[in-house]
């Protein structure tokens, strides 16, 4: 069965029942001819687990854009690459609050991209795809939920904004070109006109335009929506609870244990809670534990069963959190005792680790971020070869998140979900700042160690990130900071009773009825968001509250930091190499490089140099030294610069022949001085003016069409026709005066 509708500038197109038939939901979504499998999968039995197992799974085909994978030696495809996992963790975050968190039944989303049209990013179409699977099943679930993407191509100056590719209005769902021509990039996703989730990619927008591209967003997705939930009134299968309820004796019903653990909690609360301000970690999580303690010693007080105690106390941790959210609601206090817009105390210094190219700790609260900047070669930039993209990349950030960061033991073994999605959001907002490869040619690679965490350690690594690169003398054009915004909330099926939006959230204060609101950007504008939520959805409301308290929040760590340091250093590290950018003619590039390099490894060798060179005829030469560097620039400009008539060299004599000597100008460029260009007198044989090895001086007297250049010497020999052959004197001679400088040949 086919459904269709117009979305954007293209058809958006739905088969059910074609393939998948044994998932319990599947169907096909293409959209323009990017094409996705969308399967959705249910597990037969509930797991001994204390969280819900959702899996999503974004598959990247190479032969969706008909390329076969560029390594030598494996050519199937194997781990997924970043933008998978990015893809897969959007998809994830705009699904998951709409099931069951108690459920224990493993569900598994998988999302196989089929075809690109290098046109449509297939991310978008793989959301639909997970929605109409799991809508169309049997699975329980309150979506179906729809995004879409927004960009904003800005007017150009003197133009009035009429269509999108000519900038000035809202594009919805862009291609590749378009999102090209943006200044901001916004997915935004949800249902019934809430945002569930959100992330963003601009170049410093202000929130008001951020604001707007969300409403856009919201407006575009409703309607896709009630697409969907036409094709689940047609094809939809009925929905089977996730969570069973056929209690024992010895487990009983979920509500019995609720209402039972929650008295008790409630007059426990008091006691250990909010008794006093709990400014450490330390502090919350040993209340915690002497809350756990006493519910169970309770509970055998009441001679409760070992699995009725074991449910209690699952669920004491879903109170506490609602505990904690209420006591804001209700009285405005935090269990720390900051204000609902006050930042945890910050910290930071730069120059922490010797040798490295730039560094910087940064703290705030218990949540500290050591980052390093390493600048390379241009040479070093990471090259990309995925099913969408073919091509390099010069800026990286990578985050690491160790488990004794927050006071674990456990493996470490291939870098998470979570570190690739945090390292790539901090990316995404520094992006914008940093100056173009023109300006500042190095590769930059930013690593982010998580050194102790405790909430928003994504936002610390931003700012401990871009310290870093000032302190590196990196050139950015503005100091950038990140912050996590929160939400403590009450809802039921009408939505919000109440809310608070609170600042720099930590702990306890990120649980349900909460949001994850990350907003990175300069003092007035945006540079990234990526926003989750475990509520029904956002009201634009909040988001717009979100967006004005991460602003105000912004400036005050801008503040704090600028005070260590404001601007980038005048000089690079000693331990960092230069890089020297030059332009020759494309058509030189060869001359550079020489018979099978041996050019440029000459230069290469003999300078100890490294050396790129780009198509368009851009030459980046990397040293640590600038001798070195200044020394194989002006080789590589004497290879490739234009000679003219005239002009004058002290050139060495490369190759001798009967008609005359072969002078090496600059390298790779010869000239011939013919014989009779020698001397002011006949000589027989050029041998008998110069040698091989001569440095001898040497003026432009003619380049001919087919470029061949002709010599004479400056200083001519003074000869002499009555000589019939002559040869240079022997080293040390020195002739008397008036006596001729070549004596006859006595052979």
């Amino acid at each position: 069965m086919e459904f269709s509708i117009q979305v954007g500038g293209e058809k958006l197109n739905v088969t059910i029942g074609e393939v998948a038939g044994q998932a319990n939901g599947s169907c096909v979504v293409q959209y323009g001819e990017t094409t996705v499998l969308g399967t959705a999968v249910i597990g037969k039995q509930e797991g001994e687990l204390d969280y819900f197992p959702l899996t999503v799974e974004y598959e990247e085909r190479f032969y969706a854009a008909g390329k076969i994978k560029g390594s030598r030696f494996i050519k199937r495809e194997t781990r997924p690459p970043d933008e998978a996992v990015l893809a897969d963790r959007l998809i994830d975050r705009s699904i998951r609050p709409l099931f069951n968190s108690e459920g224990r039944r493993a569900v598994q989303v998988v999302l196989t991209v089929l075809s690109v049209d290098q046109e449509n990013d297939p991310d978008i179409v793989a959301l639909y795809a997970a929605s109409i699977a799991l809508a169309i099943s049997d699975i329980e679930w309150e979506g179906p939920v729809a995004g879409v993407r927004v960009s904003r191509i800005p007017v150009k100056q003197g133009e009035t904004p009429t269509k999108p590719e000519r900038g000035g209005e809202w594009v919805l769902n862009p291609s590749y070109e378009a999102r090209e021509k943006s200044d901001l990039d916004l997915v935004v996703c949800g249902k019934d006109k809430r945002v569930i989730m959100l992330e963003t990619g601009a170049n410093k927008v202000e929130d008001e335009r951020v604001f707007e591209a969300v409403q856009y967003g919201v407006k575009h997705f409703e309607r896709i929506n009630r697409f969907i939930s036409e094709i689940v009134d047609k094809v939809g299968k009925e929905k089977v609870p996730m969570v069973s309820q056929s209690p024992s004796e010895e487990t009983p019903s979920r509500e019995e244990i609720k209402k039972m653990t929650q008295v008790l909690v409630e007059s426990l609360a008091p006691i250990y809670l909010f008794k006093q301000p709990l400014k450490t970690k330390e502090e919350r999580i040993g209340a915690v534990e002497n809350m756990r303690a006493r519910l169970e010693e309770l509970l055998l007080e009441k001679q409760i069963g070992k699995e009725k105690r074991i449910k209690a106390i699952e669920y004491m941790d879903k109170l506490i959190y609602q505990l904690v959210s209420r006591a804001i609601l209700d009285k405005d206090q935090r269990i720390d005792g900051r204000a609902l817009d006050e930042l945890r105390p910050i910290s930071c210094s730069v120059a922490k680790v010797p040798r490295v190219h730039g560094s910087a700790l940064f703290s705030r609260g218990e949540t500290q971020v050591l980052s390093a900047v390493t600048l390379g070669a241009p040479g070093l930039e990471q090259y990309l070869d995925t099913m969408e993209e073919t091509g390099k990349k010069r800026f990286m950030h990578h985050y690491n998140f160790p488990p004794f960061s927050v006071g674990e033991a456990r493996p470490m073994r291939f870098t998470s979900r979570r570190e690739i999605g945090h390292g790539a959001l901090v990316e995404k907002g520094c992006l914008p700042i940093l100056p173009e490869k023109e300006e500042f040619p190095h590769t930059i690679r930013i690593v982010s160690e998580v050194v102790s965490s405790n909430g928003s350690s994504s936002m610390a690594s931003a700012c401990a990130s871009i310290l870093a690169a000032m302190d590196a003398g990196i050139p950015i054009t503005q100091v950038i900071a990140g912050v996590a915004i929160g939400l403590a909330s009450e809802e039921d099926e009408n939505g919000f009773v109440r809310y608070k939006v609170i600042t720099d959230i930590q702990d306890l204060e990120d649980g349900p009825g909460g949001m994850d609101f990350k907003v990175i950007g300069t003092e007035n504008g945006v540079t990234a968001i990526q926003m989750d939520t475990k509520t029904k959805g956002l009201t634009l409301e909040i988001i717009q509250e979100a967006l004005t308290a991460g602003t105000k929040a912004r400036k005050e760590i801008l503040e704090k930091m600028t005070k260590i340091l404001s601007k980038p250093r005048a000089t690079l590290s000693p331990y960092a190499p230069r890089v020297t950018l030059i332009k020759i003619d494309p058509e030189k590039i060869r001359d550079v490089v020489g018979p099978g390099g041996r050019v440029i490894n000459e230069i290469i060798n003999k300078t100890g140099v490294e050396i790129d060179i780009e198509q368009d005829g851009t030459v980046y030469i990397t040293s640590q030294s600038d001798e070195s560097i200044s020394k194989a620039a002006d080789w590589v400009k004497d290879i490739t610069r234009e000679l003219k008539v005239g002009e004058v060299f002290q050139g060495r004599v490369a190759r001798i022949m009967d008609f005359g000597a072969f002078v090496e100008l600059v390298p790779g460029q010869d000239g011939l001085v013919h014989v009779s260009k020698m001397a002011e007198g006949h000589i027989r044989h050029p041998s008998d003016a110069v040698s091989v090895g001569d440095v001898i001086p040497v003026e432009i007297i003619e380049i001919d069409q087919q470029g061949r250049i002709n010599l004479t010497m400056v200083n001519k020999v003074k000869g002499s026709t009555s000589l019939p052959q002559q040869r240079r004197p022997s080293s040390g001679y020195e002739p008397r005066r008036g006596q001729p400088k070549y004596r006859k040949n006595r052979y």
